[in-house]
């Protein structure tokens, strides 16, 4: 839900002559993409996150503790409820595995599944650890600039590449033009068909950072459902390393 890891660069927009309004836009729009990939992680970071769930067959809450390190290693872990508490998962690099307390069994994830749920959640397990990177992975160029329900806003459209190890066939950015805050990203399957829409809300600055502290993901054909994720508290610059970042250390949680 990502998910969601981050070093925020606000950059000036001026919209000139249309050549230099497109010079300025593409380098406007890499800018933009990394600061939203990276807007919950930081240099390193820990968090409590908040993820309710629902579905057509039921409706549950979880609450989560997560630790990043850079872009390479992410660990998240359940702490409630009881009966999933300790159900975690590891990012380290290229790599990402899942820790099922119940079987104590720690599965690896192949790249195969990262377009599979998370817990049962409308995130897939690439949200959670962002294995994909937008601006590596994509092609993309501002493609509206302009007010959407009276808001000022640019549409960054995103293509993946042809090698790139991503899920969807097209991804809308929405971001506001006075902070470059993302308020609506929409995932399109290689059909060209919205598969889900993601909205943005409760924008805060946090040490000095601009961010987002909740977003919803809505599958387009299951309007009843949702996935809404809230961060609850957040810390930057922790004293941690890659060594935090293991296998074992995911089994003890």
């Amino acid at each position: 839900m990502q998910l969601l890891h981050k070093t925020l660069t606000l950059v000036g927009c001026a919209i000139l002559l249309l050549a230099p309004f497109r010079v300025d836009a593409a380098k406007t729009a890499k800018e933009i993409l990394d600061s939203i990939d990276d807007m919950w992680r930081g240099a390193s970071s820990a968090s409590i996150i908040r993820m309710e769930v629902k579905t057509a067959h039921w409706h549950r809450t979880l609450r989560m503790q997560s630790y990043s390190l850079g872009k390479d290693y992410s660990l998240i872990m359940i702490r409630l409820p009881k009966k999933e508490r300790g159900t975690a998962t590891l990012k380290v690099k290229q790599q990402i595995w899942n820790y099922l307390p119940k079987v104590n069994r720690t599965v690896k994830v192949p790249p195969s599944m990262l377009a599979s749920s998370w817990m049962g959640s409308h995130f897939t397990n690439d949200d959670l650890v962002k294995e994909s990177r937008m601006t590596e992975d994509y092609t993309f160029k501002i493609t509206f600039t302009g007010k959407r329900a009276g808001e000022a806003i640019y549409e960054i459209t995103l293509t993946p590449k042809p090698k790139a190890p991503v899920v969807w066939g097209k991804v809308i950015v929405e971001v506001r033009q006075k902070d470059y805050m993302p308020t609506v990203e929409r995932y399109y399957d290689e059909q060209g068909k919205l598969v889900r829409t993601a909205t943005f809300a409760d924008f805060s600055v946090v040490d000095g950072k601009p961010m987002f502290k909740s977003m919803k993901m809505v599958p387009k054909d299951k309007q009843n459902e949702f996935t809404a994720v809230t961060l609850e508290k957040i810390q930057f610059n922790l004293p941690l390393k890659a060594d935090f970042f293991t296998l074992k250390n995911l089994q003890r949680q």
